[in-house]
């Protein structure tokens, strides 16, 4: 374990080819607590709507996080249990303003939320946002993708698909879990977090970002292991924009380091 951890992080928030931006991040470094964290929210239901659902994670979040860590001697399972507090009272916020609109009105958001303790990474995730871990040259999504994609993918394993049906099934955004006001169906909050060494990079992404294939955000991250956290972050959004998609979505790109000590 490392002694006194340092973050090396960057965030990027990107328009993509989208007429609004419904994308919310924000990120907070404690360096009195070796504490920070970092919020992705991916909101939906058109224009207004999802920006107003993506602010309103994100604004949960920081409510439940920042208490807990502006305090003098934070305590740890307090910190822990404020992941779930924080969804919970995102999902109330997000209820009360749909309940305010009138009859019929929906609007939702992903949440994807990461806590750094030390050297090691607590996270909640509702949705399709997905939380990369860069180790040993290898790239693999750590959290659970709340939408049809797996069970799409799964058919493609068991041979009733082909990779190319699967890639363009109408159904493969569709979300299975989100935060919209309701019950939520599924949360992945681990109770046992994830080390960091040095030599790992993990990237906080909405699904924007995965118009990247994994194929392709792994040789990224293979030319820039070794980068700052900003390069490797700059370095995702060119190749995302080399693509030119005329149907980019918003894209939020988060990069978390531990700085060396030499």
């Amino acid at each position: 374990m490392l002694a006194t951890p340092a973050y090396d992080l960057a965030l990027i928030l990107d328009q993509g080819q989208r007429d609004t931006q419904e994308d919310a991040v924000a990120s907070r470094m404690f360096d009195a607590a070796d504490a920070g964290y970092v919020i992705v929210a991916d909101g939906m239901g058109g224009h207004a709507a999802g920006e107003v659902a993506s602010e309103l994670v994100v604004k949960a979040w920081r409510d439940a996080l920042d208490t807990e860590l502006e305090a003098d001697a934070p305590a740890e399972t307090a910190l822990i249990d404020a992941l779930p507090l924080a969804a919970m009272q995102a999902n109330a916020a997000i209820s009360t303003y749909c309940e305010e609109q009138g009859e019929d009105f929906n609007m939702g958001s992903t949440m994807l939320g990461v806590l750094l303790l030390d050297n090691r990474v607590f996270w909640i995730s509702i949705g399709d946002s997905p939380l990369y871990l860069y180790r040993d040259r290898t790239l693999s999504q750590i959290n659970e993708d709340h939408s049809m994609a797996p069970m799409i993918d799964a058919q493609v394993a068991a041979g009733t698909l082909t990779p190319d049906q699967a890639s363009s099934h109408p159904d493969r955004n569709q979300l299975t879990s989100v935060i919209m006001g309701a019950a939520i169906p599924k949360v992945d909050c681990p109770e046992e977090p994830l080390g960091l060494s040095t030599a790992d990079v993990l990237i906080v992404g909405s699904d924007g970002l995965q118009y990247l294939s994994n194929t392709e955000i792994q040789a990224i991250l293979e030319e820039n292991e070794d980068a700052l956290a900003q390069d490797i972050a700059d370095a995702l959004l060119r190749a995302l924009r080399t693509r030119n998609d005329p149907d980019q979505d918003n894209t939020s790109i988060g990069v978390i380091k531990l700085r060396r000590n030499d």
